[in-house]
């Protein structure tokens, strides 16, 4: 199920990215790391309607931010759809022992489905530019790449941004 947290379930969620981040280290991606996500993020997304958990067995199992704001390093980024309404997609995160089984196209096939329902004109995310199980996975569901950003307290390496047409 994929519902809006509380305030109490900030933890869970940060266990799981913090999961994520030493996971995602072990195998030589330093996408994750002391700065971000961090929990103010969390809770701003919380505050701002904009963060979703899911769950399975009554456990939280993975997170996404779907906000409809363009953050300023998009803005030079030739996106594909008109200048209109979009969902922007940060934050997406899945426990890894539950990661492999689908939870990832859970919340995605959620993304695009709120989009539509909002009357989006597009779904737009950045991704890391050294993970390219995450790159994969958005080019199989339709994504088009577009051009690259850099978040220098996250990484020297850049973030590809992708988008996909609703």
């Amino acid at each position: 199920m994929i519902r809006r947290p509380k305030i109490a379930e900030i933890n869970e969620i940060m266990a799981i990215t913090q999961a994520c981040a030493r996971d995602m280290s072990s195998r030589g991606i330093e996408q994750w790391n002391e700065h971000y996500p961090s929990r103010t993020a969390f809770e701003y997304d919380l505050e701002m309607e904009e963060l979703f958990v899911i769950e399975q067995d009554q456990k939280i199992i993975g997170s996404v931010t779907l906000s409809f704001t363009k953050d300023e390093e998009y803005k030079p980024i030739e996106w594909l759809g008109p200048d209109t309404k979009h969902l922007y997609v940060h934050r997406l995160c899945v426990d890894p022992e539950q990661q492999g089984k689908g939870v990832a196209r859970q919340l995605m096939d959620f993304a695009e489905n709120y989009g539509k329902k909002q009357g989006c004109a597009s779904v737009r995310l950045d991704t890391f530019s050294q993970n390219p199980r995450n790159i994969r996975f958005y080019k199989a569901r339709g994504y088009q790449q577009r051009a690259d950003v850099f978040f220098p307290k996250q990484s020297t390496h850049p973030f590809h941004c992708f988008e996909l047409l609703l």
